[in-house]
C-alpha cells in the first residue's frame, strides 16, 4: 500500500496532481489542510475526479466527510489519547499516528493502520529524525491487528527497504511535493515497489 499526503498549504495544480496519481495506482490520499476553511476545503475536495472521493482520507473537516461520503478519517495522536476518535469509530475507518513501536504495539482493532514516524530523516521537516529514527524498531512489532505504514524521508532508494522490514505501506510526503514533477515523483516510488513484489 502506497499513501501519499498532502502539504499543509495548498500548492498549485495540487489536484490535478491528485487525479493523476490515482490514475496511476496510487492506494489512498491523505487530506492534511488543518488550517484551510470549511468553504477552501469543499472547493478543494470538489476538483476531484468523483471515482477516487472513496480513496480520501481527511485529516480534520470530519463533518464535511459526511457530505461528501469519505468514510476514512486519520487521527493525530493527541487526538487518539484524548479519546475525541471515539465518536467515529463505529461507521468510519480509522487511522492514526504513533512515533514508538510500543505505542503502535498497543493500538486496539479499531484502527484499520498507523503511520509510525519517522522511518528516516525527514525530507519535509528539517531537523526531523536526524537524531533517531524507527526503521530497526519495526522487528519488534507485534500487533497483528492494525496495518503498520512507515512514514518519514521515504523515497524512491529508500522505499523497499521499509517493506523489507515488515511495514505493511509506506507513506509520502516530502518526496512527492518537494519534487518538480510530483506525479513522476510518485510513479517512481511506486515502481519501486512494484518491482520488488
Amino acid at each position: 500500500m502506497i499513501i501519499v499526503i498532502t502539504p499543509e498549504v495548498c500548492i498549485p495544480d495540487e489536484t490535478k496532481w491528485i487525479n493523476q496519481m490515482f490514475q496511476e495506482g496510487l492506494d489512498l490520499m491523505h487530506i492534511r489542510k488543518p488550517f484551510i476553511t470549511d468553504t477552501e476545503m469543499e472547493t478543494f475536495i470538489n476538483q476531484l475526479d468523483r471515482p477516487f472521493l472513496s480513496k480520501l482520507v481527511v485529516h480534520s473537516h470530519y463533518d464535511l466527510a459526511e457530505k461528501w461520503g469519505i468514510s476514512r478519517l486519520h487521527f493525530r495522536e493527541e487526538d487518539r489519547l484524548d479519546g475525541s476518535y471515539v465518536k467515529y469509530a463505529e461507521n468510519k475507518m480509522i487511522s492514526t499516528s504513533v512515533h514508538s513501536i510500543d505505542a503502535y504495539n498497543v493500538l486496539g482493532k479499531e484502527w484499520e493502520y498507523a503511520f509510525l514516524s519517522p522511518v528516516f530523516p525527514s525530507i519535509s521537516k528539517n531537523g526531523y529524525g536526524l537524531d533517531k529514527t524507527i526503521l530497526e524498531d519495526l522487528k519488534h512489532r507485534n500487533n497483528p491487528n492494525v496495518k503498520l505504514i512507515g512514514l518519514g524521508g521515504i523515497n524512491k532508494d529508500t522505499i523497499r527497504e521499509v517493506f523489507d522490514k515488515g511495514a505493511d505501506g509506506a507513506a509520502l510526503l516530502g518526496t512527492v511535493w518537494q519534487d518538480s514533477d510530483p506525479l513522476n515523483a510518485f510513479k517512481k516510488c511506486r515502481d519501486a515497489v512494484s518491482l520488488y513484489q
